[in-house]
């Protein structure tokens, strides 16, 4: 493996547990406006507080797509069997290759249309909490821009899959 692939290797690794913990922390992050929300239905202790079922959505909106940034690199994203079992890495490179151009497609379009959406956010603010919506809706782009990535990270193997040579343990 190369420098570069080594360099390039462990930025990804680094991101990708940057991710993780990002994850981690919005779940921590969402139980407070969450159990603010329960204590007030439930109790008289505090008052309603309309905020807290906006920022619990908008944790849940970078959740969902950090969540799908991790099962991209994981590769434990759901998958359909459209081609029969195949019987060797060749076969396997072609057919992995096949549906990681078609999510790259999905992953362009993310950039592409939540580039638009996130500038539209931008214009806007949020009634309840009066925070700026270019804060939730660049989870769009950013996610295409790393599927993209991991993506291509992912196409590497397959046509060092396909061409016969050696993976180097890149798998």
């Amino acid at each position: 493996m190369t420098t570069i692939a080594k360099v390039t290797r462990s930025s990804l690794d680094l991101y990708f547990r940057l991710l993780k913990v990002l994850l981690t922390l919005l779940m921590l992050l969402m139980i407070v406006p969450v159990l603010l929300q329960i204590l007030s239905r439930y109790s008289g202790i505090i008052p309603r507080y309309i905020w807290t079922e906006e920022i619990a959505r908008f944790c849940f909106v970078w959740i969902i797509m950090i969540g799908s940034m991790i099962a991209v690199r994981e590769e434990s994203h759901f998958r359909v069997d459209l081609f029969p079992q195949p019987e060797t890495d060749r076969q396997a490179g072609f057919g992995n290759l096949i549906v990681h151009v078609g999510m790259m497609l999905v992953a362009v379009v993310f950039v592409v249309y939540g580039y638009e959406f996130a500038e539209f956010g931008f214009r806007q603010h949020s009634e309840m909490s009066g925070i700026n919506m270019l804060s939730i809706y660049l989870a769009f782009p950013l996610a295409g821009v790393t599927w993209a990535v991991f993506l291509l990270e992912r196409i590497v193997v397959d046509v060092k899959l396909i061409s016969g040579r050696s993976q180097d343990s890149e798998t």
